[in-house]
């Protein structure tokens, strides 16, 4: 009697091997199955370049220090000494994330507002615009999860993100460019928290609005009080990103210079 052919490997064996937490037998097996399964194949191949960019993404974050007042803190609550030793042992995304955001609320005052200040390195702008192409990168290709909040939960979704970056935020409105609002997402950033705006038109092309708090420099905006856009691409995305007041905008897609730049001067002039 005939076997019936091994099936797929599931989701969950498919990111273990993305992330490198199989055994290497485990891994030379499941690669093997791989090699009989294209859809599978391309899905953990898929997955792997995503880990990488956002490792690239947050790798700042991921190999800083954890924060002395967040190990003062953490020591300060029952057996989370241990979980300090632990956090500093943490390789890959998940740590790199954790670390990221503890970093952001304690950049914004979460473990005690110290006034300006207390921030004391600022991201170049340039860094800035690269980070939004790497969200970009990202998020954009996702389908079943691309946005924490979806659009159908609008109000919630500004009411959140402004809450955690500090201030309030707008969504632009870009139906008339052919753009609808597919939702939104919390992410990290050398400044704090850093919010993603995710849209979408009629032939599933999506762009991404990247907005946080950058530091003042010489290079944030123009001194005539215009905003100054610049533009940077990366592997076949692109941005427009400019500073409004010590808050850091970058309009991100895998679009021409000339077909990025309205759609960023739409989503300026409603901010």
């Amino acid at each position: 009697m005939t076997q019936d052919p091994s099936p797929s490997p599931d989701e969950a064996m498919l990111h273990a091997l993305a992330d490198g937490r199989l055994s290497p037998q485990d891994a030379a097996d499941l690669r093997a199955r791989l090699a009989a399964d294209p859809a599978a194949s391309q899905s953990a191949q898929a997955w792997q370049e995503q880990r990488a960019l956002l490792r690239t993404l947050h790798r700042d974050v991921r190999d800083e220090a954890v924060p002395p007042a967040l190990v003062q803190a953490v020591r300060r609550v029952g057996e989370r000494g241990r979980l300090v030793d632990r956090w500093q042992r943490w390789g890959g995304v998940a740590a790199s994330v954790l670390v990221a955001f503890t970093a952001g609320w304690l950049a914004n005052g979460q473990w005690g507002r110290t006034g300006p200040g207390a921030i004391s390195r600022s991201p170049q702008m340039a860094d800035f615009g690269r980070q939004a192409v790497l969200a970009h990168r990202v998020y954009s290709p996702e389908v079943r999860h691309p946005v924490e909040v979806p659009a159908s939960e609008q109000e919630h979704l500004v009411q959140w993100l402004s809450k955690r970056l500090g201030r309030p935020l707008k969504v632009p409105d870009l139906t008339a460019q052919g753009y609808e609002l597919v939702g939104g997402r919390l992410l990290p950033g050398e400044q704090g928290a850093r919010a993603q705006f995710m849209y979408q038109n009629a032939r599933a092309e999506r762009i991404t609005l990247y907005v946080g708090a950058v530091a003042p420099g010489k290079d944030v905006g123009a001194s005539s009080g215009e905003t100054a856009f610049r533009f940077t691409t990366e592997a076949g995305a692109s941005s427009f990103y400019w500073v409004d007041q010590g808050f850091g905008y970058a309009l991100a897609g895998r679009l021409e210079r000339a077909q990025l730049r309205p759609l960023a001067d739409s989503v300026h002039r409603q901010l």
